[in-house]
This record gives structure tokens, sequence and C-alpha cells, in this order.
């Protein structure tokens, strides 16, 4: 893929038409669950995305923007342009001193809609239809059944059923031929429709539970990845890292490849002796982006028939990167597929899914953190155009509302608001050679692990001991410089210090 800036308007009419509040854009934000780096066409993979790269293809493509690394807290963040208070743990994710993107959008004068997972409270009031969603659909809780929601995860899951919801009710009945992705989708096609005949712009939000486990979909998509992966997973990561050297995504020189992870095995050693299953979940796996591919599609289609795609901003991102969690563990009786299994694909094919990095979900190296990030606004930002500004899920909301010609308030609902922690990124959208300074360093934690990241400097905690890391040079974090740089490593430190105090984390 080639990344060719197309300017067809100046910078400064672009942010002056924006600033002025007219002909305000709708905003569709797409979001996977996850998935990893590379999981995507556009990112160097095999898997078959023709929508989500044309989304790249058609607009702008990010290679330095940043998730929580956790889906909680990434939502939580999403939502609110902060960082998780006390550690992401409780209701504390979502607290009236916060506004959310519903409200923030509604302020600005816009139609809001949810469809899909939003795994931020199943009980008022921190349902979406309390926090400023005027319709929504999907799963309250975190994972579940793809067919058929109402399924109790089997018992090495906890056996809990999860909750499903429509505004302010539950959903506990669902038909035969109900599969998430599709289910999602359509109440987002039936609410941008209904939405669209109005006067007001609309903001919706699509928030995927694929591919995160359990491993579901249909024959036929799985089918498609047949044999696709029975070199595994070396071969893989291998394949995907040339094509993004290739594709000029990535720089070999600033982007080693960090090898093997401590905790990863190679191909001859690790695969199962039950080839054909293991094989199987990284087919599955596959066809689950592919289903949310193909129901981008159809999102993207209709903004195509109801002449709107023009002014419509269009986002698709992760929520962290591939997941190595092994829930039930390697049980081969568990077929990948079906909706009467519950399977993964464990820490040796996420690690692929994160190429070219380390680590995956839950850890704050930039394979648990990094996340695609493409979006396309045609009558604002240039198509086939590529961005190195630093970005993460904390700017959304401030460039949402930048977007509308809004504000961030003071208060809502009588609360005082906690300020917004994020920036606007709009001029970096609408000129793909503009780098925004940001003056605050961005924090990660969850679980014991942290991170701070500093202009091009990273430090991360792992275990025991902090690792430094110029990203500048080294994205892929195998050099560490801790040894060499001990004061700049103790400097960063403190800021981690001083920012878990200030956010009420426990660690």
């Amino acid at each position: 893929m080639r990344f060719l800036p197309v300017f067809l308007f100046t910078v400064t009419s672009l942010v002056c038409g924006i600033a002025s509040g007219a002909d305000k854009p709708n905003i569709i934000l797409i979001m996977a669950d996850d998935m990893g780096w590379s999981d995507i066409g556009c990112y160097g993979s095999e898997i078959d995305t023709p929508n989500i790269d044309r989304i790249a293809r058609e607009g702008m493509l990010f290679t330095q923007f940043y998730n929580n690394g956790k889906c909680t807290t990434t939502r939580a963040s999403l939502l609110t342009g902060l960082y998780p208070r006390k550690g992401g743990k409780g209701i504390e994710l979502l607290g009236p001193e916060m506004l959310t993107l519903g409200e923030g959008m509604r302020i600005a004068g816009y139609q809001t809609g949810l469809s899909g997972k939003w795994h931020n409270g199943s009980k008022q009031p921190h349902r979406p239809f309390d926090r400023g969603f005027d319709r929504s659909f999907g799963l309250w809780d975190g994972a579940c059944n793809f067919f058929n929601p109402s399924i109790r995860d089997p018992e090495f899951k906890g056996g809990k059923r999860r909750f499903f919801g429509r505004n302010d009710e539950q959903i506990t009945d669902f038909p035969n031929d109900f599969f998430t992705t599709d289910a999602f989708t359509d109440h987002a096609l039936e609410t941008i429709r209904k939405q669209a005949a109005g006067e007001a712009p609309f903001f919706h939000y699509l928030p995927f539970t694929a591919p995160h486990y359990p491993l579901h979909a249909r024959p036929e998509n799985i089918k498609k990845y047949a044999v696709k992966y029975s070199e595994g997973w070396d071969a893989l990561r291998q394949r995907r890292y040339a094509r993004q050297v290739e594709a000029g995504l990535i720089d070999p020189a600033v982007y080693p490849d960090p090898g093997h992870n401590p905790d990863n095995v190679n191909w001859e050693k690790g695969q199962n002796p039950d080839l054909r299953w293991e094989t199987l979940r990284m087919e599955t796996y596959a066809a689950m982006v592919d289903c949310m591919d193909q129901n981008i599609g159809r999102i993207m289609d209709l903004l195509d028939e109801l002449k709107i795609a023009d002014n419509t901003m269009i986002i698709f991102l992760s929520d962290n990167g591939g997941c190595a969690e092994t829930p039930g563990g390697n049980d081969t009786a568990q077929i990948p597929g079906p909706k009467d299994f519950y399977t993964h694909v464990g820490p040796n094919w996420a690690y692929a899914q994160n190429t070219p990095f380390r680590r995956y979900k839950a850890h704050t190296h930039e394979g648990g953190i990094a996340t695609p990030f493409v979006v396309r606004w045609p009558k604002k930002i240039p198509a086939a155009s590529k961005s190195e500004q630093v970005g993460h899920i904390i700017d959304l909301l401030p460039t949402f509302l930048d977007v509308a010609g809004s504000t961030y308030p003071e208060s809502h609902n009588g609360n005082r608001l906690i300020p917004v922690e994020g920036i606007s990124l709009l001029p970096a959208l609408v000129a793909p050679d503009k780098t925004i300074g940001r003056e605050q360093p961005l924090y990660w934690h969850w679980a014991k692990k942290r991170a701070v990241r500093k202009g091009d400097w990273k430090v991360v905690w792992e275990k025991k001991n902090w690792e430094l890391y110029n990203l500048a040079e080294n994205r892929t974090e195998t050099k560490d410089l801790a040894q060499m740089e001990p004061e700049r490593t103790a400097e960063m430190a403190d800021l981690w210090e001083a920012w878990a105090d200030k956010t009420g984390v426990k660690y």
C-alpha cells in the first residue's frame, strides 16, 4: 500500500470552516475488540479487510496511536477523554464528574447512538442510555456467545450470564440466525438511517466484540482461511513484518524484529499435537475479523446510498493488542467456530497478531497498547495520507468537540467535571505533515504494569525494574537504555508515581 498525500484544501480553510460551526460532519467511531496491530490489510495482514483498507486508502493512517491495553479502561478513556481513575476498578470508570462522548456530542447538537460492547456498567446510572446515547443496543458486559448471548459462560470462565440490553431494557431472547457482529451492525444501520433524515448531525459509536474470544464464526467465513495458517505463527509473523516493510509502514532500522517474547515458543515446539485444532484457532479468528470488515462495508455502503459519505468522519481502531489469555486451557475438545464451544487463540498466535511489537493485551509494551487507527473524512482529510502524530484514545473526545465547533464544559448535570486530559488532533487530521506538540506525557497502568511516554522516550515497568526506550530509534523496544540513562529513567518513573497518585492507582 502506498501512502501519497493528496491535498484538496488548504489547512487554513479547513480549520476555519470547522471552527465556524458550519456544516458539522457526522461521526462514526468503530472499535474492534482484542485485535492486534497487524490484523488488517493496511497494517500488513493477510486477512481480507477491503473496507477498513478503504478507510485508510481514502483517508489517513496513523502509525503511533495508543489505547490503554485493556478492554474496560480503554472504553472508559475513549468515552471520557480521561485516564481511568483508581486503576480502572469499579464504577468510578464513569463517574458523575466525567463527561461521556454521548453527553458531549449531545451538547454539541448531535443525535447519538451506540451499537455494541459497552463494558462500563449494566445498571442505572451507568448504562449507555443513562450516559448520553439516544439509542443503544448491545452487550453491556465484556464478552458473550456470538450466536446466543443468553448462553452462560462455561464454568471455567465463571458460568456467568452476560447482560445484553436495548436502551433501558434487558434482552434475553435471541433469534436462531443471531450473530453479534451482524446484529450490532443492523442496529447501527437502522439508527444511522433514522438520524440521517433529521436536521442535526449524528454521532454513532460501534464497538464490536470481534475478534474477542470465544472464537465464534460462521462456517463459510472460516472456510475462506482453510490451510492459510498451516506453517504456524513464526511464519505468519515473518510474512506480516515483510509486508509492513514493503508497504513503507515501518522502517526496519527503527522497528527491528524483537524475536520471541519471553513466554512464547516457536512453532516446532509449541504447536498442539492436534494440528488441525491449532490452525483452526487462527482460521476462526481471521474469519471473525473478516466478518467485522464485511459489516463495516455495510456501514460505508449506507453512507454512499444516503449521499452523506463526503461529510462523515469514520474512524476504526482496536481497544488493545491481540489477546494471550487462555481461559479453559488448550482443550482440543473445545472446537473453534461453533456456538457450543469456547476457545481462544493463545499467546503464540497473539504475538503474531501484534507484529512487529513485543507483548500483547494487558501489557504496557507496544504490543499491548499500540492500535491501528485509520480515519476517513473525504471533505476534509487528504486521501492516502499517513501520520506519525502520536495520538491516544483520550484525544478522541476533545477532537470530536473541536470538529463540532464545541468546547468541553466545566460542569454537567450539576457536577463539576474533571478537566479533559486529551488534546484535539484536528490540525493533524487535516494536514498529514502536521505534528502537534503534546505538553503532557502519556501514561499507562494495568495489573502492576506501568509505562510513561514523554516525547520519543518511554519507560516500561514489566516485573521489577524500569526499562527505558527511545521510540524514535527503537519502536519495537529491543534496546533497553535504562542503565545508560539512569537519570532520565528515574525522572520518568517519578512522573508515573505522581500520575498514579493523582488518579488513585493502587499497586
